[in-house]
């Protein structure tokens, strides 16, 4: 069997190496990138599984770098930075990563994110549901992970699928944002609860006709979100 490429996209020599060197041990083949330009240029060539990205790279910076991976794959994504401050790492989480490192950090740790995040992103769904999930003219498929809304596909990130199926799975529940953060990170990593108010949004922009009015993800003040009302599915 091949092994699994995971790119590598840092412009530290030392630390590229050492990250790619652990990888490695653990039976993936690493591919390092020293710039934007080179980063985007690999991740077309090789499709990786999963992209360790630093924000501050040469060129194109890690933030332009991930808005262009997101607008056409939901590849995993870890941020890496030297900057600690909260608006930094809800903002990484709200363009589409999957975690955000702050920098200096443990190699080691670093590798077991990244199986963590590799185990969450199986497409396998993460709770007993049906084989398909329809709710007016809004359908999800667990097993083929595809959303189709009036019978056009969307484009969601694993993490968008994952909050939607567990939303779409229990009509009418309520779940707290606690619950839903969660479903999303299993505890990878510590995280605000307002990430959860970022990902809703995303997801109402893509599933809702009226974002504003939404049909099918509704808030609950206070508490969390619920997935349309029970009656009208």
């Amino acid at each position: 069997m091949s092994k699994k490429t995971i790119l590598i996209a840092e412009d530290d020599d030392t630390t590229a190496s050492l990250i790619a060197a652990y990888l490695e041990r653990e039976n993936f083949a690493a591919v390092i990138a020293a710039d934007g330009e080179t980063c985007l240029r690999e991740f077309q060539a090789r499709a990786p599984i999963l992209v360790i990205l630093d924000i501050m790279l040469p060129g194109i910076d890690g933030w332009d770098i991930c808005r262009s991976i997101r607008k056409e794959s939901d590849v995993p994504i870890i941020m890496l930075t030297a900057r600690i401050e909260e608006i930094d790492r809800v903002a990484g989480l709200a363009m589409g990563a999957d975690d955000y490192v702050v920098k200096p950090f443990s190699i080691r740790e670093l590798v077991e994110r990244v199986k963590a995040i590799l185990r969450r992103t199986r497409p396998v769904s993460p709770l007993p549901v049906p084989e398909v999930l329809r709710y007016g003219t809004l359908t999800l498929d667990p097993v083929r992970r595809t959303v189709t809304l009036d019978g056009e596909p969307l484009s969601l990130t694993a993490l968008e699928f994952s909050l939607l199926t567990t939303l779409m799975a229990t009509p009418g529940r309520a779940f707290s944002r606690a619950e839903l953060l969660d479903t999303c990170y299993q505890g990878d990593i510590e995280v605000v609860d307002r990430v959860i108010d970022v990902h809703i949004s995303k997801l109402r922009q893509k599933i809702e006709k009226t974002p504003s009015a939404p049909r099918y993800i509704h808030t609950l003040r206070g508490f969390g979100y619920r997935f349309g009302d029970g009656r009208d599915a």
